[in-house]
């Protein structure tokens, strides 16, 4: 009924001097802006779970992403399995790939290594993401390494059993991932885990 009050509504002047209809009428139609604000919530909550590719173990690392934020560089040569020289802003920089570890020339899976990463990466365009530290001892750039697709070059390595995950501080934003990816390839014996 459109006069009926809310319930403990009050109303005349203590209730601000509007009527118990007009009070209903505010109230529903605050509730739909909320209800607007809480799925324009939802539906940013599910864009935001495509934008990286770095989930849990076990999600696919080559998920479409709309944007990495990082820096886009092109592959001039892959040195090894875990460094490459890039071509950014006119300069050329090696770049060494952060959380992880190949194996050096002369020992197993070196040239796998390295082949699997020419293979993601050569003559190509990357992303570079950094975490803490900008350069090594070496003066090499330090990042994690995407292609424009969303695979996680440093991960996929790893998945692969071609490299392993290694903490380096203070850059450890993807440790527990790369540690994760490890054990799977361990227990799936890819790569150098293998028989």
């Amino acid at each position: 009924m459109p006069g009926s009050p809310i319930i403990g509504a009050a109303a005349g002047p203590a209730a601000g001097g509007q009527n118990p209809y007009e009070l209903e009428v505010a109230v529903k139609h605050w509730l739909k802006r909320l209800s607007l604000v809480f799925a324009l919530l939802a539906l940013l909550g599910l864009a935001c779970s495509e934008a990286v590719v770095l989930g849990p173990a076990g999600t696919d690392l080559a998920e479409p992403t709309p944007e990495i934020a990082g820096e886009r560089a092109e592959v001039v040569r892959v040195i090894d399995g875990d460094t490459i020289v890039v071509a950014l802003d006119g300069f050329e920089y090696h770049v060494r790939y952060v959380g992880i570890d190949t194996p050096e020339r002369g020992e197993p899976f070196y040239q796998e290594a390295t082949d699997a990463n020419e293979q993601l990466v050569g003559g190509g365009t990357v992303i570079l993401v950094r975490d803490i530290s900008d350069t090594d001892r070496y003066d090499r750039l330090l990042r994690y390494i995407y292609l424009p697709d969303g695979t996680f070059v440093n991960g996929e390595l790893v998945r692969m059993g071609l490299a392993q995950a290694k903490m380096y501080r203070p850059d450890v934003a993807f440790n527990d991932l790369l540690e994760s990816l490890e054990s799977e390839a361990r227990a799936a014996g890819n790569g150098m885990w293998g028989p």
